[in-house]
C-alpha cells in the first residue's frame, strides 16, 4: 500500500509538472543565458535567502519560520519513505545523539511553523489586513490561502502527535519502538495519551504517520492548482528573469530600426526583415515564457498592490490582479489544448478585454513600485506595457490625449505641438 501511495503521488506530481511546463511554453522564447553569475546571485539572495522578506519585519519573520521549518522538517520524509518501503521504524536511529538533535530540531521548527501559520490565519481572517481584502481575493483565491494554512497546521500537528505517541510506546518498550529521538515539544502532549492502552497508542501513532506522508503527497499535487507554486518556481523565476533595471522598457528591434532609418542614423542595407507576428500582447501566447513563469510564481501577497500609487488613489489597477488574471488565462488556454489533443481551438476570448481591461492598463504610471515591493521582483508592469503596446500599435485605440501627444511628437518633435525653434521664446514667456 505504501509503495502504491508513493508511485501514485509521484506520478500525479510529474503529470502536473508536465502540464505546468506546457503552459509556460505557450509564451515566446527570450534570451536567458546571459549574466549567469548575476542571475545565480539574485536567485540565492531572493529565493533561497529570502532577501526582501524582511522589508516588513513581522510578515518576514513569520514567513521565515514557515519556510525554513516546512523545508527542514520534510527532510524526515526520507526516513518515512525508507520505513514505509522496508517496514522498518526510525531507520536513522542508529545515528544516536545526532539523530536525537535532528528530531528535537524538527520539533522546535514544527512549533514555529504552527505559530507562523496560526498568526497568518489570524492576520488574514480576523484582523483582516487591507491587502488581503481586495476584490481579486474573493472566492477561490481566498479559499486557497486558507486551505494551505489549514493543511500546514494539520501536517505539523500530525507530526507532533506521532512523536508524542512514539515516545510513550518507547517508554513502554513496545517493539519495534526503540528508544531513539528527542521530543522537546511533543513531550508536552504525552499527558493527553498516557492513559490510553498500547493498541490504541499504536493506532494513533500509525494514523498520524500515514496522515503525515499522505498530506505531503496531497500538498505536492495541490500545488499546481495553488498560488503556493512559488515554493518551487521562485528559484527558476529569479534566475531567468531579465537582468536589467526594474523600470527599464524593452524596445522592439523592428521599431527601433524604423526609427533609426527615419532619423538617418543608419542606412538601409536592403535586407528583408523577419515578419513581426504582432506588436505587444493581446493574449498569453504573445507574452514571454518568463512572464508566464512569473504569473505562476506570484504568491499573491499583495505587496505590489499595496504600494501601487494608482491603486492607492482609487484607480481600477491592481498589479496582483494582473498576475492572477495572466495565470488564470494561461491555465484556461492549457486546458483548451489538453481537451483538443494538443491544438488550441479559438475560444473567442483573450487576456486583453476578457480578463484585463484597458482602464487597468492606462492607470499604470510605470513607476515600478510593484516590482520594487515584490519579494521576488516580479514585474506586472512588463505585462501591462506589452498589452498597452498592442492597444496602441495593433488596435490604434490609445486614449485621445495620448494620440494627440504622439501626433504632435511626430509632426513637431514636441508633445505640446509647437515648433522646436519656438521653445526658447515660449520658455521665456
Amino acid at each position: 500500500m505504501f509503495i502504491l501511495l508513493v508511485i501514485v503521488g509521484i506520478a500525479l506530481f510529474a503529470y502536473n509538472m508536465r502540464r505546468l511546463r506546457r503552459n509556460i511554453r505557450l509564451g515566446t522564447v527570450v534570451e536567458t543565458t546571459d549574466h549567469k553569475r548575476e542571475r545565480l546571485m539574485r536567485m540565492l539572495r531572493l529565493a533561497l535567502g529570502q532577501g526582501k522578506m524582511g522589508v516588513r519585519p513581522v510578515a518576514g519573520l513569520l514567513h521565515l519560520f514557515v519556510y525554513v521549518g516546512f523545508v527542514v522538517i520534510n527532510i524526515e520524509v526520507l526516513e518515512i519513505l525508507i520505513d514505509g518501503i522496508f517496514s522498518t521504524h526510525r531507520v536513522f536511529g542508529f545515528m544516536g545523539t545526532f539523530y536525537n538533535i535532528l528530531i528535537g530540531a524538527f520539533e522546535c521548527l514544527a512549533l514555529l511553523v504552527l505559530v507562523g501559520v496560526v498568526t497568518f490565519y489570524i492576520r488574514r481572517n480576523v484582523l483582516k489586513i487591507s491587502r488581503f481584502r481586495k476584490k481579486e481575493l474573493v472566492g477561490k483565491a481566498s479559499r486557497d490561502a486558507n486551505i494551505i494554512l489549514w493543511a500546514e497546521m494539520v501536517m505539523m500537528t500530525l507530526f507532533l502527535v506521532m512523536n508524542a505517541c512514539d515516545s510513550l510506546l518507547q517508554i513502554r518498550e513496545v517493539a519495534p519502538y526503540a528508544k531513539v529521538g528527542a521530543f522537546p515539544i511533543s513531550q508536552w502532549l504525552t499527558p493527553l495519551f498516557s492513559s490510553l492502552s498500547t493498541p490504541v497508542l499504536i493506532a494513533i501513532e500509525r494514523t498520524a504517520w500515514w496522515g503525515h506522508i499522505i498530506g505531503i503527497f496531497a500538498f505536492l499535487n495541490y500545488l499546481y492548482y495553488s498560488k503556493h507554486l512559488h515554493i518551487l518556481l521562485a528559484f527558476p523565476y529569479t534566475y531567468y528573469a531579465p537582468i536589467k533595471p526594474k523600470a527599464a522598457l524593452d524596445n522592439l528591434p523592428t521599431v527601433t530600426k524604423e526609427v533609426q532609418l527615419m532619423l538617418g542614423t543608419i542606412e538601409d542595407n536592403g535586407e528583408s526583415e523577419e515578419e513581426t507576428p504582432t506588436f505587444g500582447a493581446a493574449d498569453v501566447m504573445h507574452l514571454s515564457r518568463v512572464q508566464l513563469l512569473a504569473a505562476y510564481s506570484c504568491t499573491e501577497c499583495g505587496r505590489c498592490t499595496d504600494e501601487c500609487p494608482a491603486n492607492q488613489t482609487g484607480k481600477l489597477l491592481s498589479p496582483r490582479k494582473i498576475m492572477m488574471d495572466t495565470r488564470r488565462r494561461t491555465q484556461e488556454v492549457g486546458q483548451n489544448i489538453q481537451k483538443n489533443k494538443g491544438t488550441f481551438v479559438p475560444d473567442n476570448k483573450q487576456l486583453l478585454g476578457d480578463y484585463i481591461t484597458p482602464e487597468e492598463l492606462w492607470a499604470c504610471t510605470t513607476c515600478a513600485a510593484c516590482v520594487e515591493a515584490c519579494p521576488m521582483e516580479i514585474s506586472p508592469m512588463s505585462i501591462i506595457l506589452d498589452m498597452r503596446r498592442y492597444v496602441v500599435m495593433e488596435q490604434s485605440a490609445a486614449p485621445a490625449s495620448l494620440n494627440k501627444m504622439m501626433t504632435q511628437m511626430e509632426n513637431t518633435s514636441s508633445p505640446w505641438g509647437y515648433n522646436p525653434s519656438e521653445r526658447e521664446k515660449i520658455w521665456k514667456e
